[in-house]
């Protein structure tokens, strides 16, 4: 049966994109819906949605976006071939991921950092920080590193998904800072270059009203000591994403200053299992929020 009249909406599902990217595709490209009923909104019809399927099959193989588009509304016998190829392709791996995750992955590979900014925000303003980080910022980051890791290539899908996703944490509202002073101090490990999570961790803390300070990445020992002197935090998280900068020592410096935090601590999959006495473990952005925010309040 003839698909007629369907909504953004609709066509997003059916393809497993984000509206944004329709958005991003008819307005830079053209590829819109052709039917209109005076009064209402413009429809996707059946070739709508053919010239998007098009479009989306040929951006996933590498093809650049407005090649594909030209593919997609013309009536050539054979696509551009992609201008990339080899051991597994450009797609992003991702398994059971939700059709948000798979626009973002696509958008990502496109480079389209507009459309991956629209994602992410949507995202976050539908169902959270937490919800977004989980369950669409992060399948991708983690597909990314792993066709890296299979083809040591798309260093530039990473390092502009990586700033969009700091972009759009960022601009997450942070509480008034005439409330409270911030109780959590945030840093990742001694050489550890990865911040991210911690990024997500602060945004996720500011939705719900508690506010944190954020060092960054490569904080030395003496500088995270030197900052908990002059704030005093309650609690003191210090992130390690790889073993080669999770030393424990960290842990006991922060333990031993002059005024230890009341919770000190270690996340990141690059902690040790057997960590100091009094340190704390966490292993996931939703625990954290609930732990961090008991203790804030305590």
């Amino acid at each position: 049966m003839a698909i007629e009249g369907l909504t953004a909406g609709a066509v997003a599902r059916r393809l497993g994109v984000a509206v944004t990217t329709l958005r991003t595709w008819h307005q830079r490209y053209g590829l819109g819906p052709s039917s209109h009923v005076p009064g209402h909104h413009r429809r996707y019809t059946e070739q709508d949605l053919d010239r998007l399927r098009v479009m989306q099959q040929l951006t996933a193989q590498g093809v650049a976006p407005a090649e594909a588009a030209a593919w997609a509304v013309s009536a050539a016998s054979a696509p551009p071939a992609p201008s990339h190829r080899d051991g597994g392709g450009q797609a992003i791996p991702l398994g059971a991921a939700s059709p948000a995750a798979r626009g973002l992955a696509r958008a990502a590979m496109r480079l389209d950092a507009p459309a991956m900014r629209d994602i992410l925000e949507v995202a976050i303003a539908q169902d959270g920080v937490v919800e977004a980080w989980n369950h669409v910022a992060m399948p991708v980051l983690i597909g990314i590193g792993e066709r890296y890791e299979a083809t040591r290539r798309f260093v530039e899908v990473e390092h502009l998904i990586s700033r969009t996703v700091t972009e759009v944490l960022g601009a997450v509202p942070r509480p008034p800072a005439a409330d409270q002073p911030p109780r959590i101090l945030l840093a990742a490990a001694d050489e550890e270059q990865h911040t991210l999570p911690l990024e997500a961790l602060a945004a996720a803390l500011a939705e719900v009203g508690v506010p944190s300070r954020l060092l960054g990445p490569r904080v030395p020992m003496d500088a995270l000591a030197d900052a908990i002197a002059r704030t005093g935090p309650t609690v003191v998280v210090l992130w390690s994403q790889t073993p080669s900068t999770g030393d424990p020592d960290q842990l006991l410096r922060v333990l031993h200053s002059a005024h230890p935090p009341l919770l000190t601590v270690a996340a990141g999959p690059g902690w040790p299992h057997e960590l100091p006495a009094g340190v704390a473990q966490l292993t996931d952005l939703t625990s954290a929020v609930e732990t961090l925010t008991a203790a804030a309040n305590a």
